[in-house]
C-alpha cells in the first residue's frame, strides 16, 4: 500500500472497519506518522457516536451496518475543516493577547464599566406559601438565572417558567420539593431571552398550578 493510501485510511482505521490484516498494517504506519495518530485522536468524537446510534439502531436495520467510503471522506473532510477553524483561533488568540498586553490599563477600564450587575426579585405567595428569589445575569446568548426558593408544602415536582414580554414561555428548570423541608434550595438555570424581554418568572407545580410570581421592577 502506497504511503498516501496509508494516510487515507486514519479515518477507517479510527472507526474500526478496517480488517485485521489492514489495522496490523496501519499501526506499523501509526508508529511513525505523528499526523495520523493526531487524526486518529481527532476521531474518537466521531466513533463514539457511530458507536452509540449502532447501539439504539432499531432491529430492522442492521447493527452490523459500516459507514461506506463516502462517509468517510465526509469525516476526513470535517476534521481537516475543524482543524483550519482551529489554527485560525489559535492566530486570533495569539493577536489578541498581544493587544491585551498592550492596552490592558484601558481593558481593566472597561471592565470595571461592563455590563449591568446582576438583578434579584424576591416575593411569597401568601396562598401557597412559597417564597421564592430569582437573580438573572445579562449574557450575550440570553440570560443566567439563580432560583433559591422555600417551599415546606412538599412532595411534589416544581418548575421556573419565564414569561416573556411578548407572552411566550421557557421553563428554565425544575426540581422535586423533598417532603415538609422549608430550607432553601438553589438551582441554576438559563434563558433565550434577555432581562428586559422578560415579563415575569412563575414558580409552578409540574401540573401548572402556579405557586408564586415574580415580577421584576
Amino acid at each position: 500500500m502506497r504511503s498516501l493510501e496509508r494516510h487515507r485510511d486514519v479515518g477507517a482505521y479510527a472507526l474500526g472497519v478496517l480488517d485485521e490484516a489492514e489495522a496490523f498494517r496501519f499501526e506499523d504506519h501509526l508508529m511513525e506518522c505523528p499526523s495520523c495518530a493526531v487524526q486518529v485522536t481527532e476521531f474518537g468524537p466521531a466513533a463514539r457516536q457511530l458507536m452509540l446510534y449502532r447501539s439504539a439502531t432499531p432491529r430492522p436495520v442492521s447493527p452490523l451496518a459500516t459507514p461506506g467510503p463516502r462517509m468517510l471522506d465526509r469525516l476526513l473532510s470535517q476534521v481537516a475543516v475543524r482543524n483550519r477553524a482551529g489554527r485560525r483561533r489559535l492566530l486570533l488568540a495569539l493577536a489578541a493577547s498581544v493587544v491585551l498586553a498592550v492596552s490592558a490599563p484601558a481593558i481593566a477600564v472597561m471592565a470595571e464599566d461592563g455590563g449591568p450587575d446582576p438583578v434579584s426579585i424576591a416575593a411569597t405567595d401568601e396562598r401557597s406559601g412559597v417564597w421564592a428569589e430569582v437573580t438573572a445575569e445579562d449574557k450575550a446568548w440570553g440570560s443566567r438565572l439563580e432560583l433559591r426558593v422555600k417551599d415546606g408544602a412538599g412532595p411534589r415536582a416544581c418548575r421556573l417558567v419565564v414569561v416573556g414580554r411578548d407572552g411566550s414561555e421557557e421553563t428554565v428548570t425544575s426540581w422535586s420539593v423533598p417532603r415538609h423541608d422549608a430550607r432553601p434550595h438553589m438551582m441554576p438555570g438559563g434563558s433565550a431571552m434577555h432581562p428586559e424581554e422578560i415579563a415575569r418568572y412563575e414558580v409552578r407545580t409540574a401540573d401548572g398550578e402556579r405557586l408564586v410570581t415574580l415580577e421584576p421592577r
